[in-house]
Parts: C-alpha cells; structure tokens; sequence
C-alpha cells in the first residue's frame, strides 16, 4: 500500500496550473517523489493511520523503536515462544508501555518506542509482535509544501543545466550541476521529520 502524500488537485492549485496539458506529467510525478519522501524521511505519514502495522522483534533490549510515528495506538504486543508460529499478548502496563519520551532522547521527530516496565524483553528469534497505527491523518503544511516543491523542481529541472553567457562575448557556457544534494528549502523540511535510529 503506497498512498500519495499530495494530490492532482493541490499541485495545481499550489502551482496555478488551470489547464489538463500537464496532468499526465504530473500524475506521474506525484507518487514517485511521494516515494521517495517516505524513504528519506523513513517513514510513510499516512499509509498506517486506518491501517494495523505489524513489525516482528527479537527481544534482547528493553526497546523497540517502531518504524512509524506518531503512534496512534498499539493493538497487541505479543510474545512468541515457537519463533513466531504464535504469539500471546502481553499486557500493557504490567510487560509494556508505550514510551512518548523517547522522541526526545533519540532527538527526531515521531518515532516511539516499546519498553518494559521492569526488565529488558527475553531474546527470541522472531519473539514479539507489535500491531500499531500511526502517522498523520493529514500530511503536515511544511511536507506537503516541500513536496510540490519537489515536484516543480523535477518538472523544470532547475538546477540540472544552466545556459550562461559572459558578458561581452558571444559565447555560450553550458553548466552541468552534478550533485546528489536535495535543495536547501526541501532538505531542510524533510530533514525535520527524518528518522535517527542511531
């Protein structure tokens, strides 16, 4: 499941676009740099808020950081003792508890983690089973903003080829910009809902 994190309409609104001459571009477009906001940022926004997320551990930590964020609810985490055949919830406040303060100490935006009130979870191959909900019900303004930049920037191709000519010659002097960096305005938006797990 790979939900658009902007639409048709918006971007045409945002860019002042009125006619359809540029829908199938930016159609195109839209889920592709989506995609690749959602790898970057390493998380989805939107994809999990009506849908169960399920991530598998192995225990041997007294955390687990959850993939997504922000957590909505936690359906069930259950332990596994067969490698993951079956699992038996556990209970919430006496085996675990949702830990909020942990997007603070790993200084990144969202992610929350899993801890045990009293000890660190036993090591087991596939041993427990987080079912989640989480992210956005709609993408934050300064995301979908980035991502229309996003989408005008690889429409114009704005920095891939510059024409220049020096003053005083007739000379034309074509310069290619390689680079792997993201525009300053977008990295610095994405770079805020980024996940750190290190």
């Amino acid at each position: 499941m790979a939900l658009n994190l902007i639409t048709l309409v918006e971007y045409k609104t945002y860019a002042g676009i009125k006619s359809t001459n540029y829908d199938a571009e930016i159609t195109a477009l839209i889920p592709r740099i989506s995609q690749f906001v959602k790898n970057y940022c390493g998380r989805t926004f939107v994809d999990y808020v009506d849908v169960d997320k399920v991530e598998y551990f192995n225990g041997g930590t007294n955390r687990f950081i959850l993939a997504e964020g922000p957590v909505i609810s936690v359906s069930s985490v259950g332990y596994s003792t067969d490698f993951g055949q079956t699992y038996t919830n556990l209970t919430e406040y006496v085996d675990w508890v949702l830990d909020d303060g942990a997007i603070r100490s790993l200084n990144t935006t969202g992610i929350t983690s899993l801890i045990t009130v009293n000890q660190a979870f036993r090591e087991m191959i596939r041993g427990y089973r987080v079912t989640y909900r989480a992210g956005y019900d709609d993408v934050p303004g300064d995301v979908a903003l980035a991502i229309m930049d996003m989408v005008t920037y690889y429409r114009k191709s704005d920095m891939s080829v510059h024409s220049n000519k020096a003053p005083g010659t007739n000379n034309v002097q074509i310069e290619y910009i390689s680079t792997t960096n993201l525009p300053a305005h977008i990295k610095r938006v994405l770079d805020m809902y980024r996940s750190d797990y290190t």
